[in-house]
């Protein structure tokens, strides 16, 4: 089946009501050939907890829809749901989008209308509309392409072509086709970020800043307005302005060396003591690499740090290749949450989750779907 979930404009759809619609679609499907006996696969553990009665809807909209997968479900003789993982059932997911493509819109060459579908949304869109990856050549429709890059810089990761495993890094002129200035910007500042490498990389310690630079640029920045820098390691955020030391990566210790500073400044032990005991009882992580401290706001236990470190949030092993080198559970039903976001919502979950914390997804590092 190749149908696509209609979705009307203005119509606000999260990934639940998608599942539940793309079931009922299948279902329906299946009750037209008259089909009798039916397995169907749910790669989305919310939608398989529902279905199964795990979980209860909490929202009128999707008990709706589940009502209507169930009276679906009455037609067959036999109508059962299985898990898969999201890696078992790529290859399905390939084929079907390579007979999507080879399909011929019929009412398109009638019509004189030259239209393509979107093998992630399926539906048919103005070639106008459509996306190609630079380099790569791979389609999308600028609907799916904008999602799928919205998600990747809300997690500080610098997106890719949403094709499964193709490397090629969206570029900032091309998106700029189907993106809104607001991201157009913060996609340039996740450009700028990753061009500074990791041992060059530098965070302003005042809290209300924390602003990412590089050593080598705000030194130079620091050494036009103090000619005596080289002497001392003092340093001026080149975003607030506010002085502080880059040894001891606090706000500048005016008269005091580093090492008088460390000695008597009993207070800063306090407050790395108590930063210890609070990330301890929230069951924070900190990041091997950068020592960032992240907290999982949800989804999946694999995080990405915004200086790029892969670890398992349980145990804190790496993840390497986009595979954990641990046994721990991928995932955790209470960690499992829906929140959409659009434009207007970024500077909100920048302030709940401190910068940048994909969507459901074993491999949500690396595709849209």
């Amino acid at each position: 089946m190749s149908k696509a979930v209609n979705v009307m404009e203005g119509e606000w759809m999260n990934n639940r009501v998608v599942a539940a619609n793309a079931l009922i679609e299948g279902l329906s499907a299946a009750v037209d050939l008259g089909l009798k006996n039916v397995v169907f696969f749910c790669d989305y553990p919310p939608l398989y907890k529902m279905v199964t009665r795990r979980w209860s809807a909490k929202q009128e909209k999707m008990a709706m829809l589940l009502n209507k997968v169930e009276i679906l479900r009455k037609n067959f003789t036999m109508c059962r749901p299985s898990f898969v993982a999201r890696n078992e059932v790529k290859y399905a997911f390939k084929l079907a989008r390579e007979a999507i493509v080879s399909q011929t819109n019929k009412h398109a060459e009638s019509s004189g209308t030259k239209i393509e579908s979107c093998v992630i949304c399926l539906e048919d869109v103005d070639l106008c509309q459509i996306f190609s990856v630079d380099g790569c050549m791979h389609r999308y429709c600028f609907s799916c392409m904008k999602q799928h890059v919205k998600v990747k810089l809300l997690n500080a990761i610098l997106p890719k072509c949403p094709h499964d495993g193709c490397p090629s890094l969206l570029k900032l002129d091309s998106c700029r086709k189907f993106l809104t200035l607001k991201w157009i910007d913060i996609m340039n500042e996740r450009l700028t970020e990753a061009a500074i490498p990791v041992t060059e990389k530098i965070y302003c310690p005042y809290p209300r800043c924390s602003a990412l630079m590089s050593r080598t640029d705000i030194l130079e920045y620091t050494k036009a307005l103090y000619p005596d820098v080289l002497g001392c390691g003092v340093r001026k955020c080149m975003k607030c302005h506010g002085l502080f030391c880059v040894s001891c990566k606090v706000p500048w210790h005016t008269n005091l060396t580093c090492y008088a500073f460390k000695k008597n400044n009993n207070s800063q032990q306090a407050e790395d003591v108590k930063l210890k005991t609070l990330a301890a009882q929230n069951q924070w992580r900190q990041c091997v690499k950068c020592n960032h401290m992240i907290e999982l706001a949800k989804g999946c236990y694999h995080m990405t740090c915004r200086c790029g470190y892969e670890f398992c949030y349980t145990c804190g092993s790496e993840w390497k290749n986009k595979k954990a080198t641990c046994t721990c559970p991928l995932w955790d039903d209470d960690h499992i949450v829906d929140d959409d976001y659009d434009d207007d919502e970024y500077g909100e979950v920048q302030e709940e989750v401190g910068n940048y914390d994909d969507y459901f997804d074993s491999d949500s590092d690396d595709e849209f779907y």
